[in-house]
C-alpha cells in the first residue's frame, strides 16, 4: 500500500514538473540572465499563473535596470495589475533621472493611474509648453472694449500633478486676470501702450495655485481696441428713457382723454338735471294757481286814438 502511495506522489510530482516546464518562459529567463537582472524562475512561473505578461514585465524591468533605476519586479507587476502603463512609467523615471528631476516610482505610478501621461509630464517639466488664451475682451473705465491675446508659458508641476487642475483652469484664470487688468485701466490707451500692466497683475495673482502647472511667463501677443461699449450703453439707455417717456406721455394722454369723456358725461348729466328742473317750474306754477296762492294780473289794453284824416288826402283819393 505504501508503495502505491509513493508511486502516486512521484507521478504527481513528475506531472507538476512537466507542467512547470511547459509554463516556464525559457526565452524570458535567458534574457534576464543575459541582462544581469535578478528574476528567478519561480517568480516567472508565478507571473504566468497570475496571467501577467512576463515578456512585458521583464522587458520593462530590464529597461529600468539598464537605465540605472533601483526597482523591484514585484512593484512593476503590481502597477500593471492596477491598470497602469508600466512602460511609460519606466520611461518617465529614466527621463527624470537623466534631467535630474526628483521623481519616485510611487509618484510616477500615481500620476499614471490618474489618467495623465507621466512621460509627457516629465518632458513638459524639462521643456515648458506655450499655450494661447485666444481672444479675451475687457472693458476699460472709459467704456472702450479691448481685445487681448496672451501666450502663457507653463511647466508641469510633478508634486501637484495628482489632483491638480489642468490647462483649462489655467486658461480660465488667466482670462479672468486679463479682464480684471483691463477693467482697472483708466483708458484703453493705457493697455495698448503698456501691456505689461496685464502681465504684472497676472504674475502677482498666483493663478497657478492648486494646478498641475507652474506659470513661468505671460506674454501679450496682440492688443486691439474693440467696440465703444460705453457709448452703446448710453445710446441704449437713451432709447430706453425715450420709450419710458413716450409710455408715460401716452399714459397721461389716455388719462386726459378719459377725463374729457368723464367731463362730457357729467355735462350731459347736468343738462338732464336742468331739463328736469325746468319741467318742474310749470307744475309748481299750476299747483300754486290751483291753491289760490298765485294771482294773475292781466294787462289792460291801451287804446290808440284815431288820428284825423290828413288834409287834402280825401280830395286826392276822390
Amino acid at each position: 500500500m505504501a508503495g502505491w502511495i509513493i508511486l502516486g506522489a512521484m507521478c504527481i510530482a513528475i506531472a507538476m514538473f512537466f507542467v512547470a516546464i511547459s509554463m516556464f518562459p525559457f526565452a524570458t529567463y535567458i534574457r534576464c540572465i543575459s541582462a544581469g537582472v535578478p528574476a528567478g524562475p519561480i517568480t516567472l512561473i508565478a507571473m504566468g499563473l497570475r496571467h501577467v505578461p512576463t515578456d512585458l514585465i521583464v522587458d520593462t524591468y530590464i529597461k529600468g535596470h539598464k537605465g540605472g533605476l533601483d526597482l523591484l519586479i514585484d512593484r512593476i507587476e503590481a502597477h500593471y495589475l492596477s491598470g497602469g502603463n508600466v512602460m511609460r512609467v519606466i520611461e518617465a523615471l529614466i527621463s527624470a533621472a537623466r534631467a535630474q528631476i526628483p521623481l519616485t516610482f510611487e509618484r510616477a505610478c500615481a500620476i499614471d493611474l490618474t489618467g495623465r501621461d507621466v512621460l509627457d509630464a516629465v518632458r513638459m517639466r524639462v521643456e515648458p509648453r506655450v499655450i494661447s488664451t485666444g481672444e479675451c475682451s475687457g472693458i476699460a473705465k472709459n467704456g472702450i472694449e479691448v481685445i487681448v491675446i496672451a501666450k502663457i508659458t507653463v511647466r508641469a508641476n510633478l508634486d501637484t500633478m495628482v489632483g491638480g487642475a489642468g490647462e483649462e483652469t489655467i486658461l480660465a484664470r488667466v482670462g479672468e486676470g486679463i479682464v480684471a487688468a483691463i477693467g482697472a485701466a483708466d483708458t484703453h490707451v493705457h493697455i495698448q501702450t503698456q501691456p505689461n500692466l496685464i502681465t504684472q497683475q497676472i504674475m502677482k495673482s498666483g493663478l497657478d495655485s492648486r494646478t498641475a502647472f507652474e506659470i513661468l511667463s505671460v506674454d501679450i501677443a496682440d492688443v486691439d481696441p474693440g467696440r465703444n461699449v460705453g457709448a452703446m450703453l448710453q445710446t441704449d439707455q437713451a432709447i430706453a428713457d425715450k420709450k419710458v417717456g413716450q409710455a408715460k406721455a401716452e399714459g397721461r394722454r389716455a388719462l386726459a382723454l378719459a377725463l374729457n369723456q368723464e367731463n362730457k358725461a357729467l355735462e350731459q348729466e347736468m343738462r338732464a338735471h336742468l331739463v328736469e328742473a325746468e319741467m318742474a317750474v310749470p307744475i309748481a306754477l299750476a299747483n300754486s294757481f290751483r291753491a289760490g296762492k298765485l294771482i294773475v294780473q292781466r294787462k289792460k289794453k291801451i287804446q290808440t286814438p284815431l288820428l284825423p284824416p290828413a288834409l287834402g288826402l280825401g280830395a286826392d283819393r276822390g
